[in-house]
């Protein structure tokens, strides 16, 4: 397999000093640039070796068959064919969504798939309606805004069950579904290749550092680039928003090229991150090893 890097060295090194240097990111330029070059190598086995860069770009190069590949596997069959049953076979909303198969399949095509175990509250939430701002999807979405989307998606108090049981509704939720799997099967050999592919495809939706902060991917990716600490999260909306706008022009979300170095950005951190924390854990092991062969 043959990827060029020309120029993502340079790209990383400017974004850099574009999103404001070294200072309170963990991870300095030349390292990730080291990354993006290939010349890194693993602390332990515990972190990937593989180049997360050229990583990223084989998936964007083979997405669409490897998606394919994904929602032909036996289980994922079964789970879309289980799916497609019930939502065609539905009498009612409430009964739709008390089936685990397809309440796991719906969320995970739409970024929820982490509450599916939470029955009750994903019914309540989407067949809540948008409209209204005390709804419970309206009052999920500080903390994760793909409740509301989903609920105006389907529109489930309102329309019932008009809208999902669409074929073309069916066939955005499956493939939705397959390619979700697809990008978490990636960061097995590529810790954070799921959230750069989604970054990637998505970031030309959001345009307000609230918008970003809404989604827990997107704040992930963006906080980790960006070098800001997660306790950032207990601090006030507006202090988040400034951490945010500090170190982003949330409109260069708008330009292809800038998410895409953004996306490399991400990964090397994320890598660089991994490697270093496995280091540590090497040297207190050493360290713990010596200081038994000294009380021996």
């Amino acid at each position: 397999m043959s990827v060029s890097l020309a120029g993502l060295s340079t790209n990383l090194s400017t974004l850099f000093s574009a999103l404001g240097g070294s200072g309170g990111n963990a991870t300095s330029a030349s390292s990730l640039i080291s990354i993006a070059q290939g010349n890194v190598t693993a602390a332990t086995s515990g972190a990937s070796s593989e180049n997360p860069i050229v990583a990223l770009q084989v998936a964007q190069r083979n997405q669409t068959q490897d998606i394919k590949a994904e929602s032909l596997q036996p289980a994922v069959q079964r789970q879309i064919a289980a799916f497609t049953k019930a939502v065609n076979s539905a009498t009612s909303v409430k009964q739709l969504l008390a089936n685990p198969t397809v309440l796991n399949v719906l969320l995970t095509a739409n970024g929820l798939g982490s509450e599916a175990g939470f029955t009750a509250l994903a019914q309540k939430a989407l067949m809540s309606n948008p409209s209204d701002p005390n709804s419970l999807a309206n009052q999920l979405s500080g903390t994760n805004s793909q409740w509301l989307s989903t609920a105006k998606t389907y529109q489930f108090a309102t329309k019932g069950l008009a809208i999902i049981q669409q074929p073309s509704a069916i066939s955005t939720i499956t493939n939705g579904y397959a390619e979700v799997l697809w990008r978490q099967s990636l960061d097995a050999q590529t810790p954070g290749l799921s959230n750069a592919l989604y970054l990637i495809q998505n970031a030309k939706n959001f345009t307000s550092a609230v918008q970003i902060l809404g989604d827990s991917v997107m704040r992930s990716v963006v906080t980790t680039a960006l070098g800001i600490p997660k306790q950032i999260a207990y601090q006030p909306l507006s202090a988040q928003e400034q951490a945010i706008t500090n170190g982003l022009n949330v409109s260069d979300l708008q330009k292809p090229q800038f998410v895409q170095t953004f996306a490399d950005r991400y990964l090397a951190v994320v890598q660089s991150t991994a490697q270093s924390s496995a280091s540590s854990s090497n040297n207190l092991a050493a360290l713990a090893v010596k200081a038994q062969g000294l009380v021996a």
